[in-house]
């Protein structure tokens, strides 16, 4: 399987294999498989050694620790009624990258992205809003149609690479949909960039899957290992604005589609907290479904969700095979299997608030006012849905924080 080659542009970098911060890994990240049955004072012994030798504190699977553990969708309490926390928009997509002007050439180049802004910032505030200590950003936002893909690159404080054998179970998937006008071009544009493959070819799912029959998809990866979709949507489905006529062959983003272990608790937060509505739903199976994941034996609950704009979130339960890793519970966002969704909301304070009653996580432990708006919004703050992916909730320019 050969990689995206940016030739004639810059040649694509590894994930950095040591934390600039100097952070120490936690120690169950570190263990060997082939020691964890000794007792934790033979492990501690052996750490020491194995410290002693000079072995780098990038461990081969750098994701080996404690997961994030499933969430009870009994557990998350019912949010008092706040229309200030409620969900407006998904304003865009973010992901980390290792280089930035590789995935900028990746992305501008093969998917026919385009540049909107190219900036970086450091200081306490995005410290605050992060929760990494010690950053320095690069933050270039693209758009594609009428949605927009924001790239980081931590200059300072890098993180973790994504771990190799990631697999489209894992609690860590996150994609984002990108819709073409014809999906034999585009598989073509792709082949000629040599993109990595994650699926066996483009799937055209079929009449037993009665709400996504006629798709085609396909899956690949990014130059850090991101995996992405291309979907081509039947006369039959999708928004009005996919089939209009155009000689774009990359027309936008239509959803960002997220693993999770339990349906029922995603839409506590997702439906519940944040106030986006189901829009469709479909039971997906069967060989084609199989090879577009590249899972066998794949049988998946999939969820579509809307905000009142933007792309949508999709749920992709699996019921079968149950043996997906769990979100990396010591994640941050400069690590390299980090995406984070973007949620504009009137009220940050008031969308922190509904995030603590149901009892859910806060990277930012409050609202981040930020000096300027480059980054998109001038106000927000990171939390983790029940499986630990990122969501970011932010609000532009007002005076609704002046409340709190």
């Amino acid at each position: 399987m050969t990689s995206f080659i940016p030739s004639p542009l810059l040649p694509l970098r590894a994930g950095s294999a040591r934390d600039p911060a100097g952070r120490s890994p936690k120690v169950a990240k570190t263990i060997p498989r082939s020691l964890r049955f000794l007792g934790m004072k033979s492990v501690a012994i052996l750490l020491v050694l194995w410290a002693a030798s000079g072995l780098s504190a990038q461990s081969p699977q750098p994701w080996a620790g404690r997961g994030v553990k499933p969430r009870d969708a009994a557990a998350a309490q019912a949010p008092t009624e706040d229309a200030g926390g409620r969900a407006q928009a998904v304003a865009m997509v973010g992901l980390t990258v290792s280089d930035m002007d590789s995935s900028v050439a990746f992305y501008t180049r093969v998917l026919d992205f385009a540049k909107v802004s190219d900036d970086e910032v450091a200081g306490a505030p995005y410290e605050a809003l992060t929760g990494v200590f010690g950053v320095r950003l690069r933050v270039v936002r693209l758009r594609l149609g009428e949605e927009y893909l924001q790239l980081t690159q931590y200059l300072a404080s890098a993180g973790r690479p994504a771990p190799p054998d990631s697999r489209s179970n894992d609690r860590w998937f996150q994609h984002v949909a990108i819709i073409v006008r014809d999906m034999d071009s585009a598989y073509a544009r792709l082949r000629s960039y040599r993109v990595r493959q994650a699926s066996t070819g483009p799937q055209l799912l079929p009449k037993t899957i009665p709400n996504a029959a006629g798709i085609r998809a396909f899956y690949f990866r990014d130059p850090d290992g991101h995996p992405l979709e291309v979907l081509q949507f039947p006369a039959d489905k999708g928004d009005p604005k996919w089939h209009a006529a155009t000689n774009r062959l990359f027309l936008g983003i239509d959803h960002t589609a997220i693993v999770v272990s339990d349906t029922r608790a995603s839409l506590a937060f997702y439906r519940d907290v944040l106030g986006f509505r189901v829009a469709g739903e479909s039971m997906n199976f069967g060989t084609e479904q199989e090879h577009l994941n590249n899972v066998q034996g794949a049988r998946l609950r999939i969820t579509g969700l809307r905000a009142p704009a933007g792309p949508g979130v999709e749920f992709l339960e699996y019921l079968s095979p149950r043996d997906g890793r769990p979100y990396p519970a010591d994640e941050r966002p400069n690590d390299l299997v980090h995406w984070q969704t973007t949620v504009l909301v009137a009220d940050a304070a008031a969308a922190a608030d509904a995030v603590r009653r149901g009892r859910f996580r806060l990277v930012s432990s409050s609202p981040v006012s930020l000096p300027d708006t480059t980054l998109g919004f001038s106000r927000g703050l990171l939390v983790r849905d029940p499986d630990g992916h990122a969501v970011q909730l932010v609000e532009h320019e007002g005076v609704a924080h002046a409340q709190h």
